[in-house]
């Protein structure tokens, strides 16, 4: 009875051992011919996420009850905007002609702030799925995104997505893709990503016309990090792509731009939950972590190798990540600065390309000096700062980073117009050039031309890649695009223009810095750095505007604009008045004057110990400065 019951037990043994082995080889398939990874590259609202979602639900990545709209779409902010802000990557698994494929879906932003991070990841690719709406055409992030996808050599499959509506144009849509990227859309897939419709026949697609990947035996171990990520249990979370070798648990590992030793502690695989294995080799895409204590240890573009044998070739590519844009984040009440700090700190933990330094302003207190990859970078930030943490905050104009030559040949980088060196010891100013590229219907391209020009643009192409479409190239300052120039954009297009642009170089230019003065005294949050030809204009917007919103107090208040000692335009907002003379009916009018002057002394006192407040309006009136009134 009891050798029965041993039976029993090892039978039962072997076939949870079975199991265990056969789960395992599910998890970690080492047949590096049998990977493909691929990624997406579409303009915003051309159905990416969509797509994704039912290739987890084809792929049996989610079942019907864990499917929800956008899955890796997991921020609240992401799906209301329907964009992807933060990279993310997923293993699911694919069956063709009886064999078994791993697919390594490394989803992406689409925005130009963050095409560093788009760069990355399609670094880590062999493959990509370029997805166009064909209700819209090819749009300008759709072209910038194929083109680095084109530069890093991966195989491009033409999906036209939305087919099952009323507008859609297919053969319109392959002929824009064939004309403008120069890619044959003869046999391009035909998908309904709502619906389900090709998505299949997609997959299928998917193995046998993008390669696997290759690898060479006698490189060492070279993984490429390609997102990042704060976890409170086991610190940084490192997304990466196996290029050579191997890294298993316990192995200590060597990060080559930080110049940093860790052990890893634990290796994962999004399935598209969580899911940890033992090793990562060659081919593969997961998750290491290794103890890591803040994001900022952790560079996107990473190279990871081995401690003890290490490579010496670093993966080509890395760049420090660049903020472009700057802008000041202030409590609304001073007394919750520490709460924004807290928010501010905790935020930064999972974004490693948003940047903080702590700041004074005499007319909004102690806040924050933050530094964004881009303006949708930085309404991301302040929404999930608002959002998630319950806070009311007052944010400066946005600022670039301006390149300061001094007199003594010195250079200085200046990220807040308050900081700006005297001008007697500056010798000029250099501001950020780009290069834009501006996507359009031909109606259009009157309005779009003096839009540009207004914003100091230099025309340097205009293709027409169709009949009905245009592309604008110009080279404009960054400082004129961070304002207003998206917004107005999309009003004169109707919303079908779209923008894509990349930073150039620095350019001397004629800039001065110009002050706001409220009752002669300066307010630093409200400085601006502007071109000298249109600072006239400006400084009469923005006066004006401010005196619309400056709230009437019991003496008159002076609001001027100035460049250094020079006012270039006033407005007042005049006092309340009180008629301290209706109670005189008639007599000498000595008498009314005397109490008229009695009541200017009154105000003057007022007016030297008053404090005029600023509203949130005030700092938002510098965003449509030079707008006609």
């Amino acid at each position: 009875m009891r050798e029965c019951k041993l039976l029993v037990k090892l039978k039962f043994f072997i076939y949870k051992r079975a199991v265990f082995i056969n789960l395992g080889s599910k998890v970690s398939m080492k047949n590096i011919n049998n990977i493909r990874n691929f990624s997406i590259v579409a303009h915003i609202d051309h159905g990416k996420s969509t797509l994704s979602d039912r290739l987890l639900e084809m792929t049996g990545g989610l079942s019907e009850r864990e499917m929800t709209e956008q899955f890796l779409d997991d921020m609240e902010l992401e799906k209301e905007r329907g964009i992807t802000i933060k990279a993310r990557a997923v293993t699911v698994f694919h069956e063709y002609k009886g064999e078994k494929y791993e697919f390594n879906f490394i989803d992406t932003p689409g925005h130009v702030d963050f095409s560093y991070e788009v760069s990355r990841a399609l670094t880590s690719c062999e493959g990509a799925l370029l997805v166009v709406d064909a209700t819209q055409g090819v749009e300008a992030q759709t072209l910038a995104n194929v083109y680095m996808a084109i530069d890093n050599d991966l195989a491009i499959v033409p999906v036209i997505n939305k087919i099952d509506l009323p507008s859609a144009d297919v053969e319109k849509t392959k002929t824009e893709i064939a004309d403008i990227i120069g890619i044959d859309t003869e046999d391009a897939s035909l998908v309904s990503a709502k619906t389900g419709v090709g998505v299949r026949e997609l997959l299928d697609k998917i193995v046998t016309e993008i390669p696997a990947p290759k690898t060479d035996p006698s490189m060492k171990t070279r993984a490429l990090v390609f997102d990042s990520w704060f976890d409170a249990y086991v610190g940084v979370r490192m997304m990466v792509r196996m290029f050579d070798g191997e890294i298993k648990t316990g192995d200590i590992i060597h990060l080559m731009h930080s110049d940093a030793d860790y052990e890893v502690i634990e290796i994962a695989k999004y399935m598209p939950f969580l899911k940890k294995v033992d090793s990562l080799s060659a081919g593969e895409v997961g998750v290491i972590a290794a103890g890591i204590k803040t994001i900022h240890d952790v560079r996107i573009g990473e190279t990871i190798t081995l401690a003890n044998d290490p490579t010496t070739t670093p993966l080509p590519g890395f760049k420090p990540m660049k903020q472009m844009v700057f802008c000041g984040v202030f409590p609304v009440e001073t007394s919750k600065y520490e709460e924004v700090k807290r928010a501010v700190e905790k935020l930064a933990l999972n974004d490693s390309s948003f940047s903080y330094e702590p700041e004074n302003s005499t007319a909004l207190g102690y806040g924050f000096r933050c530094g964004f990859l881009g303006m949708l970078h930085l309404e991301i930030v302040k929404e999930r700062l608002e959002r998630e943490f319950g806070l009311e905050l007052i944010t400066t104009a946005p600022s670039v980073a301006y390149k300061v030559v001094l007199t003594n040949g010195d250079e200085v980088i200046v990220e807040n117009p308050d900081k700006l060196p005297k001008p007697q010891i500056i010798a000029h100013i250099e501001e950020p050039i780009v290069k834009a590229s501006v996507f359009t219907p031909a109606e259009f391209i009157g309005g779009l031309v003096k839009l540009c020009l207004d914003k100091r643009g230099k025309q340097k192409n205009m293709i027409y890649q169709a009949a009905d479409r245009v592309i604008l190239e110009y080279e404009m300052p960054l400082s004129e695009i961070v304002y207003d120039f998206y917004d107005k954009l999309k009003s004169i297009s109707r919303g079908f223009a779209s923008l894509d642009y990349e930073f150039d170089r620095y350019e001397k230019s004629n800039l001065v810095k110009m002050d706001i003065l409220i009752n002669g005294e300066p307010v630093d949050a409200l400085s601006v750095i502007v071109h000298k030809d249109n600072s006239y204009q400006m400084g009469r917007s923005l006066v004006m505007k401010m005196r619309r919103v400056i709230p009437r107090q019991m003496y008159d208040v002076a609001i001027q604009a100035a460049i250094g000692s020079t006012v270039i335009s006033r407005e007042t907002v005049k006092a309340y008045r009180k008629d301290v003379t209706s109670k005189c009916y008639g007599g000498d009018v000595s008498r009314k004057r005397k109490l008229l002057e009695k009541q200017k002394e009154g105000k003057k006192r007022m007016k030297q110990l008053g404090n005029v407040e600023i509203p949130q309006e005030a700092f938002l009136a510098v965003l449509e400065a030079g707008e006609e009134e």
